[in-house]
């Protein structure tokens, strides 16, 4: 008689799991704002440093680098260690959306968000 409600337990089960994921999802994006990462050129004579969103957070420029006419240069180390720390960023962000994939049980593969 009360066979559905089987199928029904399954469904809130579903739903509380969906809701579970949302609420660390949303916790996650927030985290990810507070973790930085460190993206160099140059030897180490340019660093960015970004948070895991890929937003530039600061810029640390050996004065050696500013010699005449290397503005060049400097511009592409510079343009360098950005992409570094963006590539570093993006990189960590996947990091982190595997962990909670894989917490929540769900496949490793899968890409979060949907």
């Amino acid at each position: 008689m009360f066979k559905g409600l089987g199928g029904l337990g399954d469904m809130a089960g579903m739903m509380k799991k969906a809701q579970e994921m949302q609420t660390r999802m949303a916790a996650l994006q927030e985290e990810l704002h507070n973790i930085t990462v460190t993206g160099e050129s140059g030897a180490g004579l340019v660093k960015a440093v970004a948070s895991a969103k890929g937003e530039l957070k600061s810029l640390d420029i050996d004065p050696s680098i500013f010699n005449g006419d290397d503005k060049e240069v400097v511009e592409d180390l510079i343009l360098a260690a950005i992409k570094d720390a963006q590539a570093k960023a993006n990189e960590r962000s996947q990091e982190e959306m595997r962990a909670l994939s894989e917490s929540l049980g769900l496949p490793k593969d899968m890409n979060l968000p949907f």
